[in-house]
């Protein structure tokens, strides 16, 4: 798998940026396929920082209803794959600077 196929976008929420600060720890979306050392190459190589460690969760798809004029309409949204890297002492990704 090519490095830029790995990361999907990063997980911009409030918990996400509370473990930024406290615990040097960034979440992403990456792909379902990737492993924990493609993950980890793909931060180093695109974010420059030594990366330490490297968790993953696999999000459940959930299914949604929604109440329209024609009746219910009922979906499913995808699972998704995300990764929390924490990354070495004294270094941080700057998110968004390309915001």
């Amino acid at each position: 798998m090519k490095l830029s196929e790995v990361l999907v976008k990063p997980i911009l929420t409030e918990k996400a940026n509370a473990q930024q600060e406290k615990l040097r720890r960034y979440a992403f979306k990456v792909n379902r396929k990737a492993n924990k050392l493609e993950i980890k190459k793909a931060v180093e190589e695109f974010y420059g920082v030594t990366v330490t460690d490297v968790n993953t969760a696999v999000a459940p798809g959930k299914n949604k209803t929604r109440y329209t004029k024609a009746g219910f309409i009922e979906g499913k949204k995808p699972s998704y794959k995300k990764a929390f890297i924490t990354v070495a002492e004294g270094e941080t990704i700057d998110l968004y600077a390309n915001i």
